[in-house]
């Protein structure tokens, strides 16, 4: 029953991508959608169609199908094409190729082929657009649904389970259509909480035009296709850019030729870029451990000095990879749809968000005096304004309520740079006070009926912490950047030992109608390297604490 990628030609990215391509010729101009094409090898059968708007999907499951469905949203993929001089960016193609579930993208088949293998359906969406899509998402999970259970009509339950931004369509389907969910799996979960989001790559890309290069963009996008592609290619490649010299005058404090006349002065100062640089991670809220750097090792005769000077720069310098890119993709997207400027920081203040990490960070930002001069030529720089009309739209393009209705399991790591932990704990909170209020109408009703009902725990949090140690040096010194991810680190790098724990966790809750206490979830995750810890919490978001 096993499916191999290499064998299955409905499986490799041509073939499916063919397959799909044929079944939209014969889509009728109506908002029907053709029947699926299907193919039955060694007892798995395999469709693949396209929804009412063109959106590739793709159906699993074999005959020993027991009824349950997985329907898989995957995260957030870039609306432009990327070209391979703006790596690691690039090369980059536009894809709307359907996943039927984690690790597909990457090549890797051996959850799908566990999930299949025990009887469970598997099927995901392409989407017809990508890039912020919670509404196309939203529409094609919903006529995935119907078509699966058209095609294996003994289906009787539905877990949706995505990650990244797939967790924010996963969590949209339960809240907008719960008669269709039974569960969900919501993994390295986004959610843009009061615009929270927004203000993450809008704060870290507004720190870089600051400091670094006056000509970043944070917003103002054309409204023309062809030429804000060029905008967003040109930010992404003025970033990278930054980053290199960056990180060439780590050691030195040299700043980038572009800097900003505020920069400059900085320089003239003797204040070291890292220092600036690290102000700019810790306004945004960016993790001060990477994927390589864990803040508190050190290379050989350094062992002391560089966690506590040099460390959180350098992890900031390795996360504002990412989020600089995705903050040049997401902004432009959001205004695209908003119909204007979305990020503001015209009220915001900077000295109150990085106040608490003035003494924690106090080397490596260069004391009290290079901190007041760093935010003072951040108070120099003329702030940006969102449009009002523009911002309003905002919770109708990509809003969730994060109410906890169905069974629910969520992995977050602890250092992720691109969904930060605090989106978790946004989740976690927000049930908190949800059960909370629940266990207060029981008791109400158990004054009148005089009979308790305890409110069922609908929700369990499993956290991939950060590793105390994982830094790797090369002979020169510096991070070894090849070296393997440092646990709880990174952007949704689970493991399929993982993935399959919490698939495991919520076909459980699903079938039985509650969770189990929680000696049997803890020692379920710790077998995988997850943590089951109701006293850990992450600090809340630097635009909402």
């Amino acid at each position: 029953m096993k499916i191999s990628l290499k064998k299955s030609r409905f499986f490799t990215t041509v073939a499916a991508a063919a397959l799909v391509a044929t079944a939209v010729v014969a889509i009728p101009s109506t908002a029907q959608a053709a029947d699926p094409q299907c193919a039955t090898v060694k007892f798995v059968t395999q469709c693949a169609g396209a929804g009412s708007d063109g959106a590739p999907y793709l159906m699993i499951a074999a005959a020993n199908f027991n009824g349950t469905v997985f329907i898989w949203s995957h995260g957030i993929r870039p609306a432009i094409n990327i070209p391979a001089t703006l790596a690691p960016a690039g090369p980059y193609t536009i894809t709307n190729a359907a996943e039927p579930g984690p690790g597909v993208s990457e090549g890797d088949m051996s959850v799908i082929n566990s999930l299949v293998a025990a009887g469970y359906g598997v099927a995901g969406s392409g989407y017809s657009r990508q890039s912020i899509n919670v509404t196309e998402a939203l529409n094609a999970n919903v006529e995935l649904i119907g078509a699966f259970k058209k095609k294996f009509p003994t289906t009787k339950k539905v877990i949706a389970w995505g990650k990244s931004l797939g967790a924010m369509h996963s969590q949209k389907l339960a809240e907008t259509h719960p008669e269709l969910v039974d569960g969900t799996v919501l993994a390295c979960p986004a959610a843009n909480p009061s615009n929270a989001m927004i203000s993450y790559f809008g704060d870290a890309l507004y720190g870089f035009k600051a400091y670094f290069d006056p000509s970043i963009k944070v917003g103002g996008y054309s409204t023309d296709p062809v030429v804000r592609q060029q905008e967003q290619l040109a930010n992404i490649g003025k970033v990278l850019t930054v980053l290199g010299k960056l990180s060439a005058g780590l050691t030195s404090g040299a700043w980038p030729d572009t800097s900003s006349p505020a920069g400059k002065a900085l320089e003239k100062a003797g204040i070291p870029s890292r220092s600036a640089l690290l102000a700019v991670g810790l306004m945004a809220g960016i993790p001060t451990r990477s994927k390589h750097v864990d803040g508190t090792s050190g290379p050989t005769g350094a062992a002391e000095s560089y966690p506590l000077a040099i460390a959180p720069a350098v992890a900031i310098l390795e996360n504002m990879g990412t989020v600089g890119i995705a903050g040049s993709l997401l902004l432009a997207d959001g205004e695209l749809l908003a119909g204007g400027r979305v990020f503001d920081n015209s009220q915001t203040d900077y000295a109150a968000r990085i106040s608490s990490d003035r003494d924690i960070f106090s080397m490596a930002l260069s004391g009290d005096s290079a901190v007041n001069g760093i935010l003072a030529a951040l108070a120099a720089t003329p702030r940006e304004t969102a449009d009002a009309a523009a911002l309003a739209k905002i919770p109708g393009l990509i809003g969730i309520k994060g109410s906890i209705t169905k069974p629910t399991v969520m992995i977050a790591a602890e250092s992720d740079e691109y969904t930060p932990a605090s989106i978790a704990q946004w989740y976690v909170d927000g049930y908190g006070d949800q059960f909370a209020a629940a266990k207060d109408a029981a008791i109400t009703a158990a004054k009148t009926s005089h009979d308790y009902k305890a409110p069922v725990n609908k929700m369990v949090m499993l956290w991939a912490k950060t590793a105390p140690k994982y830094s790797k040096f090369t002979a020169a010194g510096s991070p070894d950047l090849t070296a393997a991810a440092g646990a709880g680190t990174g952007h949704c790098l689970y493991t399929s030992a993982q993935w399959l724990a919490a698939a495991k966790m919520i076909v459980a809750a699903v079938n039985t109608g509650k969770f189990p206490t929680q000696g049997p979830i803890t020692t379920a995750a710790k077998k995988v390297g997850l943590s089951y810890d109701k006293k850990f919490r992450v600090p809340t978001f630097k635009s909402l604490a």
